[in-house]
């Protein structure tokens, strides 16, 4: 069969003459390329700009029905679109449906996309949220950090709302001595943002004011237009108390969620990060106390046995142990001594009195007794030869008990 006849009729298949994948696949190509440009009106949804590809990935969902359809278009158009597309953004699309036919996947290539209703609505706001982040006007840098325990909480809110009402009766529930200070604003309408505006200035002033809350309980994207209001933004922006937003809108971010210093998900969750809990908080103190008490019986126990320890030791336990074995060290050493000092003087003695006897050995006196003198003149020199001598010459002759005076009568020289 020609693809030419595929157009026209249906393929005539059968259990002994099945049709091929391929021919399958490109009938459904060519049955839905007879479709042609159609418009379309739905949400965009999970948008995909991929680095380097000149093509931008999309899903358009229905608004009305869980049905959603792969969307591609141009780079150059995506980037072309003012205000940009965001997701969620509701949009009408001029697209041609695209089977292909290797995957098996229908999508529609996009060739005109305009921005309808909430979708254009969004669309300014990202334009808008743009221009504020270059400014850097939600830069973490510029936030500020909640006290622990205010004194005085800044609450604007919209009078006897249920916002005020779970903000309040949840931070009295968890601390019970907060105060509160707060300022009436509309939280919707025209008058909204300027009211907000006046009233954060009022609570920005008072300097009993720790924390500043603004709190509404959810709504349309409509109704919160006025919390991305660009004079708002730019007021919290410069407000010296810290601000928590509490909108309580979480598909879509106002940009005072973005502006402000901490953002609550909901006005009881705000309540949650403007005040501790009591009775965790003293929960803290008690364990905390109950830790150092144990680290102080564990220091006292452990210098205790320390005590102890030295106090069994034998020097402490009686220390007069330690002297006695001491006494003893010095008795013995002094026995010692004494007896080194004995051997040391008889050894002395000994010495003295072979020394003794060897001089008294070599002493002339010594000489004398054995019968020898010594004969001098009487000027006291020794006469050592017979040729010194004459007739009449009177001497000294020293013996060994006494000296003799005597004369020479003659001298008789020894020749021998």
């Amino acid at each position: 069969m020609c693809s030419s006849n595929l157009l026209g009729m249906a393929l005539e298949t059968s259990p002994t003459a099945p049709a091929p994948v391929r021919q399958i696949a490109l009938a459904i190509s060519q049955w839905v390329g007879r479709l042609g440009a159609v418009w379309v009106e739905g949400q965009m949804t999970q948008v995909s700009r991929r680095p380097g590809v000149g093509t931008v990935f999309m899903t358009m969902r229905d608004s009305a029905a869980d049905i959603s359809i792969p969307v591609t278009c141009a780079r150059t158009l995506f980037d072309s679109l003012n205000p940009p597309l965001v997701e969620g953004a509701s949009v009408v699309i001029h697209a041609k449906p695209d089977y292909y036919a290797n995957r098996g996947s229908l999508s529609l290539v996009a060739r005109e996309i305009r921005m309808v209703g909430l979708g254009e609505l969004l669309a300014r706001l990202e334009r808008r949220r743009q221009l504020l982040a270059a400014e850097g006007l939600f830069e973490t840098a510029r936030k500020k950090s909640l006290p622990f325990l205010p004194r005085c909480v800044g609450l604007v809110t919209a009078p006897h709302s249920a916002a005020e009402r779970d903000v309040v009766e949840n931070a009295r529930r968890r601390w019970p001595g907060v105060a509160f200070e707060t300022a009436y604003a509309a939280m919707q309408g025209s008058r909204a943002a300027t009211e907000v505006i006046e009233a954060l200035a009022r609570l920005d002033r008072d300097p009993r004011v720790d924390v500043i809350v603004v709190a509404r309980g959810g709504g349309s994207v409509e109704d919160l237009l006025p919390f991305s209001d660009e004079a708002l933004v730019r007021a919290v922006a410069v407000t010296r108390t810290p601000v928590v937003s509490a909108i309580g809108h979480e598909p879509d971010i106002p940009l005072l969620d973005l502006v402000a210093d901490v953002r609550a998900s909901t006005p009881t969750d705000a309540a949650k990060l403007l005040v501790p809990d009591m009775v965790e908080e003293m929960r803290n103190v008690i364990g905390a106390r109950d830790r150092v008490r144990a680290l102080v019986r564990h220091l006292v126990d452990r210098e205790t046995q320390a005590l102890a320890d030295l106090r069994s030791r034998p020097a402490l336990a009686d220390p007069r142990s330690l002297l006695g074995t001491r006494s003893a060290e010095v008795d013995d050493l002094r026995e010692r001594g004494r007896r080194s000092f004995g051997h040391a003087l008889s050894r002395a003695t000994d010495d003295l009195v072979h020394q003794r006897a060897r001089v008294r050995a070599l002493s002339p006196l010594a000489t004398l007794q054995r019968g020898y003198a010594v004969v001098q003149r009487t000027g006291g020199e020794v006469v050592t030869t017979v040729g010194d001598l004459t007739a009449g010459t009177p001497l000294r002759i020293r013996v060994a008990d006494g000296r003799i005076h005597a004369t020479t009568t003659d001298v008789e020289e020894d020749h021998g």
